[in-house]
């Protein structure tokens, strides 16, 4: 295959194989503006949670394939999910990624105004379009909105295709990874806390999302940071210390090693979504947890405190786009800029009615795993750069899935399928490259799994 060819749905099809994919999946700018066509700007996109705009007046802003969108609230309360263009002459109308627009949103360039819905508020000397085609109540003349834009349970998404699967049968049950947001906390809300963190990858939007959910990795990549950890741990013990609780969630790369990850299950849902069982200590035996247990009880009681805290989850993957972490408290949002470049924002967010401690808890993983500055992100940062540079070689066309392929359980009830018993199985990886081909060649997914 080369890199000029006009793509064929047969031709993409051909990348995908049952236990391997095409290197070009990685790195074609034609396939990248396919995806951009037919994936994220056609599925259901995280746009922010409500949290970010409290206000009427408040804005945020995110990207939804290539387009610049604005999610605002209104005076009555409503959100709206619009795109981030003047009708006029096509000025962006915010720039600042967050902030409040007052009641009305103003273009700079020639001070036209909106209400916050995207409907046409004022123009400066309106008599200047008396006898022309303009019309203030013609829709091209308003903000445009985004074809469909919906909450699940406060989490905004939209979708600019006119049609297809709506928000909740796309989630399908990987909404539970959303329901553990929230459910975790005593006082059943959850609100972001402050600004993401943002990162831009020098590599391709899919080895993201594989990482996340690639268990043969973390002993490998990670042992070094786990080793650093564990040292430090061990000179605190020798002068009578303690070492935090969070330290764990570093020394856990080297404790558990590289052939220990065959214990933790994966899955693969139809619409693309795939999960990783827990494998942190996040329920220790200490005053601090015991507390939070206590108010999840006084909330729930404690049959359904006990079920919502006994979800054997560390990581979902919402597809295309998002890494929730919920017992952890977290939320990444990926926005592709290239096929060699992605975006990554990282939300924090806070419990209602949780100890401060728990949420120091999951903040020390946000600082010590999740944020730019760490060394496991560096760590993966510069094998997604290797793994990206590499695809562009010619040392070779395919990339190998064949871990435990063709050994993984059949699909349940809900078309589900289970990474095989005791495996560290490439099931997620090649779950979603199949979903993909599926988009990107039939329009949705119809992997049974």
């Amino acid at each position: 295959m080369t890199q000029s060819q006009t793509w064929t749905d047969e031709k993409i099809a051909a990348l995908v194989e049952p236990d391997r994919v095409h290197r070009l999946a990685y790195t074609d700018q034609e396939l990248f503006d396919l995806e951009m066509e037919r994936i994220f700007e056609k599925l259901w996109i995280y746009i922010g949670h409500e949290s970010q705009v409290k206000e009427p007046g408040d804005y945020y802003l995110a990207r939804v394939g290539r387009q610049p969108m604005v999610m605002t609230r209104d005076g009555k309360g409503e959100i709206h999910v619009l795109y981030n263009r003047c009708p006029h002459r096509g000025a962006q109308l915010c720039t600042a990624r967050a902030g409040n627009a007052g009641k009305h949103l103003r273009c700079s360039y020639h001070a036209w105004t909106f209400n916050l819905d995207g409907r046409i508020d004022a123009i400066p000397a309106i008599n200047g379009y008396d006898g022309t085609r303009f019309d203030k109540n013609d829709p091209l003349f308003h903000i445009k909105k985004a074809p469909r834009a919906d909450n699940y349970r406060g989490f905004w998404f939209a979708s600019l295709a006119e049609d297809g699967p709506g928000l909740e049968e796309h989630l399908g049950q990987a909404k539970i990874a959303l329901d553990q947001l929230i459910d975790r906390a005593p006082g059943k809300e959850c609100e972001v806390v402050g600004d993401c963190f943002q990162m831009v990858q020098q590599s391709n939007w899919k080895i993201f999302l594989e990482n996340q959910i690639d268990v043969s990795h973390p002993g490998a990549t990670h042992e070094s940071t786990g080793y650093a950890a564990m040292t430090v741990e061990e000179d605190m013990k020798a002068a009578g210390e303690t070492p935090p609780l969070e330290y764990g969630f570093l020394t856990d790369f080297k404790r558990i090693g590289i052939d220990g990850w065959d214990k933790f299950g994966t899955t693969g849902h139809p619409q693309g979504h795939t999960t990783l069982e827990g494998y942190m200590g996040l329920r220790p035996d200490d005053p601090d947890t015991n507390e939070y247990v206590r108010l999840m009880y006084d909330a729930y009681g404690e049959t359904k405190a006990e079920e919502i805290l006994g979800v054997d989850m560390h990581h979902v993957l919402l597809y295309p786009c998002n890494s929730v972490q919920p017992p952890l408290q977290q939320l990444r949002t990926i926005r592709p800029l290239a096929p060699n470049k992605t975006l990554t924002e990282i939300w924090q967010f806070r419990l209602k009615d949780a100890p401060e401690a728990i949420y120091r808890r999951s903040l020390g993983y946000y600082y010590l795993v999740n944020s730019p500055s760490t060394m496991v992100n560096a760590d993966d940062l510069f094998n997604w750069w290797k793994c990206q540079n590499g695809l562009t070689s010619d040392g070779g066309d395919w990339i190998s899935l064949h871990r435990n392929a063709g050994q993984d359980l059949p699909p349940d009830d809900h078309g589900i399928v289970h990474s095989a018993p005791a495996s560290m199985s490439e099931l997620p990886l090649r779950h979603m490259m199949q979903v993909w081909k599926d988009y990107m060649t039939n329009g949705h997914a119809k992997v049974g799994g």
